[in-house]
């Protein structure tokens, strides 16, 4: 199952803040932190794909829409 953009999107922010505000040996241990930024590297990877998707059918619409008025 596919998680839409804004979830992903939201996990990320999720991500990047525990990462952010975690200090390794305190608040997160060397492989949690790892995990995590993996899932982070994952979820941009995953984001950006949606991205592209989105423009790609943006071109395509605006290139039909284009070719209507002519």
């Amino acid at each position: 199952m596919t998680d839409s953009f804004e979830e992903d999107y939201d996990r990320l922010e999720e991500v990047v803040e525990r990462l952010d505000s975690g200090r390794v040996g305190d608040d997160l241990t060397l492989d949690e932190a790892l995990e995590l930024y993996e899932e982070g590297v994952e979820l941009v990877r995953r984001c950006r794909e949606q991205l592209e998707d989105a423009e790609s059918t943006l071109e395509t619409l605006d290139d039909i829409d284009v070719e209507a008025d002519a």
